[in-house]
């Protein structure tokens, strides 16, 4: 549309300049129309000045260069049309091709995204033979408690709280109580319960499946169990080589005193 309204206003132009022809000068410089500027300083760099012409002479001339001057237009606008016109369907474009009147095909049966393929259950829903597991799917190493921690403080302290105890700054500010993490309805629960309810949500949360991974979905749960050991631990949990140090450090201690 765009082009053809510039078509139509460059010939209504270059015939009121053959008009003007009949009755006097034709003079076509830098000052003249802001279309016809622009080309001509790109083809003609001079000023374009026509003395008067007489007759058929001087139409002829008009004529001839208007043409050159569209059919140049023509072929500039050609060059575009088929990166700009392009056959195909936008998203949700009705079609009268199909029965339905939809562009997007339905999707066929056990359709599985690329990437998404999960077969291992333990790993995806935490459970293994229809029971929730009491395992991680993966060793859990001092990286993955790294990982697990920033994820909690990220995702659950606004509930839970930086130690598991459900005192979390919302809380503080009304917003329904969550259990502790250190009941022993909790410390008792199998690690794939904690899984579970990131995934599914339970009470008044929702499911973070679509925010966590399910590999950090686990290092969170294992993070769960380090605070619950932190406040229900004994000397006796440490491992020998610790249970030493923390022997010599305290024998040091006394001996200052």
């Amino acid at each position: 549309m765009k082009f053809k309204s510039a078509l139509s206003g460059i010939l209504a132009l270059t015939t009121s300049k053959l008009q003007a022809s009949k009755r006097g000068n034709l003079q076509l410089t830098r000052r003249g129309c802001p279309i016809l500027r622009a080309k001509f300083q790109g083809l003609y760099p001079q000023t374009l000045t026509y003395e008067r012409r007489e007759g058929w002479a001087g139409l002829v001339a008009s004529a001839s260069l208007a043409t050159a001057f569209v059919l140049a237009v023509i072929g500039l606008a050609g060059c575009r049309l088929d990166m700009h016109v392009q056959p195909k369907y936008l998203p949700e474009q009705p079609t009268g091709f199909f029965h339905d009147g939809r562009s997007e095909r339905p999707l066929l049966p056990g359709t599985v995204a690329r990437g998404q393929l999960r077969l291992d259950d333990l790993l995806y829903t935490g459970t293994e033979n229809g029971q929730l597991a009491n395992r991680f799917p993966f060793p859990i190493t001092q990286a993955d408690l790294q990982r697990g921690r920033e994820r909690y403080n990220i995702f659950c302290t606004p509930c839970h709280g930086y130690s598991g105890m459900g005192n979390g700054m919302i809380v503080q500010r009304g917003f329904p109580h969550p259990p502790s993490f250190h009941v022993d309805r909790l410390r008792a629960a199998p690690v794939g319960h904690f899984f579970d309810v990131m995934t599914s949500g339970f009470g008044e949360m929702y499911s973070y499946s679509s925010r966590v991974t399910p590999e950090d979905r686990w290092r969170i749960a294992a993070y769960i169990r380090v605070l619950q050991l932190s406040e229900h631990s004994s000397i006796q949990d440490l491992p020998a080589d610790e249970k030493q140090k923390l022997t010599q450090r305290q024998m040091a201690q006394g001996q200052s005193r």
